[in-house]
């Protein structure tokens, strides 16, 4: 064949490979994270294998295991008891709770580490949404803004350093912003949930939290989330949310779900200079687990090619329950 363009040639061999590659991938790009309850032992997640509810005495190490591997960030999500579930989702902002003792514990084991929160009331909301469920079942925005400012205050307090509101309420982000700024906390971050939809990708993380929407007494409790979260359907909207977000003082947006929604990952970088994060979420994590434990895919392969996916597309950042497995299959070479 008489060609002069013949890409091939770049890829002949791994040293030309390696010279002409265009994303990268590093332990430092991924965020891990943690599920955390009140009991003395670590519990396995059926649904997620490999993955468990976290124990205050073994969370430490688990952090340092993270943190020996290259990782830098952890995320922590709280299994709340039942008995300090309520309508408004009050024990979020309790100082002594879960939450604050975990930040607190790992800031003085390992300093080193950046702490993310959950901003929400779904684990603490006897109703399983992420607002306040009124009685006649709408989700309530400005009532529950007041409350995620002070969730917010009290991980701040703790010592966190990013903070992740992912409950899609309209201003949350501003509010929250102030509410640190005019208590002196000026200097931690906002990373927020900018286009989080409403999945079903996130069943086995509600597993894990027991966090999904549920009836209580008479009131009529909404089934979905389709009322505050993202329609699937919808990409331009993610840049609208994305304008407010930035106009609001989020120092990062995040996409959520992200392998699904590489395309908004995309959109997002494609307009906006903020730092972009990616979650590879639960059911997205479940499915690579169930297919590899019956011999269908390579694991290894298979995870990395996909966060090697999430950073070719614009994040700069992955949160995923893969992060230890990819951390050390990166040192591996």
């Amino acid at each position: 064949m008489d060609l002069l363009p013949r890409p091939r040639r770049l890829r002949r061999t791994p040293a030309l490979r390696a010279m002409v590659r265009q994303t990268s991938l590093q332990a430092t790009d991924l965020i891990y994270p943690l599920f955390v309850h009140e009991g003395a032992r670590n519990e396995p997640i059926a649904s997620m294998p490999g993955c468990q509810r976290w124990c205050l005495d073994a969370l430490g190490d688990e952090v340092g295991r993270a943190r020996d591997l290259g990782i830098r960030c952890v995320v922590l999500f709280p299994k709340v008891a039942d008995g300090l579930k309520s309508e408004d989702g009050a024990e979020c902002f309790n100082e002594g709770g879960l939450i604050p003792r975990a930040i607190r514990r790992l800031k003085a084991e390992h300093p080193d580490m950046a702490i993310m929160t959950d901003v929400a009331l779904d684990p603490y909301s006897s109703d399983g949404h992420d607002g306040i469920v009124s009685p006649n079942g709408v989700i309530l925005n400005d009532e529950t803004v007041e409350i995620l400012c002070q969730q917010a205050l009290a991980q701040a307090r703790s010592g966190a350093d990013l903070i992740g509101p992912s409950d899609m309420m309209d201003g949350r982000v501003e509010a929250i912003r102030t509410t640190l700024d005019d208590h002196g906390f000026v200097d931690v971050s906002i990373i927020s949930y900018t286009a989080k939809y409403s999945s079903a990708y996130y069943g086995p993380f509600r597993d894990a939290l027991d966090s999904a929407p549920r009836a209580s007494g008479d009131k009529p409790v909404p089934t979905n989330k389709n009322t505050y979260q993202m329609d699937p359907a919808n990409s331009r909207e993610a840049l609208t949310e994305a304008d407010l977000d930035e106009d609001e003082g989020a120092d990062i947006l995040m996409v959520k779900p992200g392998l699904a929604y590489l395309d908004i990952v995309a959109k997002l970088r494609e307009n906006s200079t903020l730092p972009i994060a990616a979650y590879n979420v639960s059911g997205e994590y479940a499915m690579v687990k169930a297919a590899a434990e019956r011999g269908w895919i390579q694991e290894r392969r298979l995870v990395l090619e996909t966060l090697l996916c999430f950073r070719r597309a614009g994040a700069d950042l992955i949160l995923t329950y893969h992060a230890p497995d990819a951390a050390r299959w990166l040192r591996e070479g």
